[in-house]
């Protein structure tokens, strides 16, 4: 689904990301790992259309979408999540998943004042898929919380859900795990496998607890100081001299303790 081909990222004179290349398979949980500053974040935002590059091509599904900005991505099913969540915290959980979808009726002054029954049509429709996305997600007792109230994981599962809402094809998840407790931990991967196996969504996402990468991905990827170093199953990467060596020597298994 997407192709990444000697992908440059730089901000004056350092390269974040250096001559990267690799392939998302359709229909795979591919994982990207790496220590701090290996360029993983900055690769996303560049898929994603956050970055423009310095140089080198992204493809989805064989068409040429470097440097589209992140709107037009998300209108060909390509969305990224954060690290830190960015949920409307002032508005119910169910209303942060009805706004997601884009060109709905009553965003126009015209549908406003003439077209009351065709608004109150699609928000009816909106609702219903909220619900049944809160219900997915496990999470349907909090459809009336204030989204700025809900704790991390919760917001993960949130951001999760918002991309439930419309019709994604690949979702790029950035440390989905950060500052998530190992219960929730647990239904967001279940969420993950459940999408993936379910309703055909392809993941690509980063993440330093290895214990989670080695139950979701297959393939994982390896980046270190802005280029792609290893690419293989999760106990083939464990065992992986380089792999250890980018990660200080520590190995994978502390590393995923730390």
């Amino acid at each position: 689904m997407i192709e990444v081909e000697n992908l440059v990222k730089s901000f004056g004179g350092f390269r974040a990301v250096d001559d990267a290349s690799l392939r998302i398979e359709t229909g795979s949980i591919t994982g990207l790992i790496g220590p701090n500053g290996a360029g993983k974040s900055t690769l996303f935002n560049v898929i994603a259309g956050v970055h423009a590059p310095t140089s080198g091509r992204v493809r989805m599904d064989g068409e040429d979408i470097t440097g589209l900005p992140p709107h037009e991505l998300f209108h060909k099913g390509l969305l990224r999540t954060f690290q830190i969540a960015h949920e409307f915290s002032s508005m119910s959980v169910r209303e942060n998943l009805m706004m997601v979808p884009a060109a709905q009726a009553g965003e126009t002054l015209w549908n406003a004042w003439f077209g009351r029954g065709r608004i109150a049509r699609e928000e009816a429709a909106l609702l219903r898929k909220a619900d049944e996305v809160l219900e997915f997600l496990t999470i349907d007792h909090l459809r009336d919380e204030r989204a700025g109230n809900l704790s991390g994981g919760q917001k993960k599962l949130l951001e999760l859900g918002r991309t439930m809402m419309v019709d994604a094809k690949i979702v790029f998840l950035d440390e989905v795990g950060a500052g998530v407790n190992r219960t929730l931990l647990g239904t967001i991967g279940d969420a993950i496998v459940r999408l993936n196996r379910e309703r055909g969504y392809t993941f690509c996402l980063i993440e330093h607890d290895m214990d989670f990468i080695a139950r979701l991905c297959d393939p994982v990827i390896v980046m270190a100081e802005g280029h792609v170093l290893a690419k293989g199953r999760a106990d083939e990467i464990m065992q992986n001299e380089a792999v250890i060596e980018a990660y200080l020597g520590t190995g994978l298994e502390n590393k995923a303790k730390a």
